[in-house]
């Protein structure tokens, strides 16, 4: 199994900054694209933004020019500076990754349990 632990929400001002961090953990994985998803209150999960361990990054349209994910392939970890917050910013922020199990011999989707950011003044 593979464990993802986040941290760095809170409370922000409209126009400030955050940066959340994500560390994944566990044996016998390796990761291929990891990243950020956010559920806001009455809405759908969605895509932030994700990085794959070649480097090649996707964003949501909503946080082009805002949002910088990046992520450090030899501890796991992946994170993602939001600058520039807007009230619509406001969501639960979840660490999703996409790993290979060795023991299973197959990728699957890993998620941690969420980090709350609400943008607000």
């Amino acid at each position: 199994q593979v464990q993802l632990v986040e941290s760095g929400g809170g409370l922000v001002q409209p126009g400030g900054s955050l940066i959340l961090s994500c560390a994944a953990s566990g044996s016998g994985f390796s990761i291929g694209r990891m990243g950020w998803y956010r559920q806001a209150v009455g809405k759908q999960r969605e895509m932030v933004a994700t990085l794959s361990n070649g480097g090649s990054a996707d964003y949501a349209d909503s946080v082009k020019g805002r949002f910088t994910i990046s992520r450090d392939n030899a501890k796991n970890t992946v994170d993602l500076q939001m600058d520039t917050l807007k009230s619509d910013d406001t969501a639960v922020y979840y660490c999703y990754a996409w790993a290979y199990m060795r023991s299973r011999w197959s990728y699957s989707d890993y998620w941690g349990q969420g980090t709350q950011v609400t943008v607000s003044s």
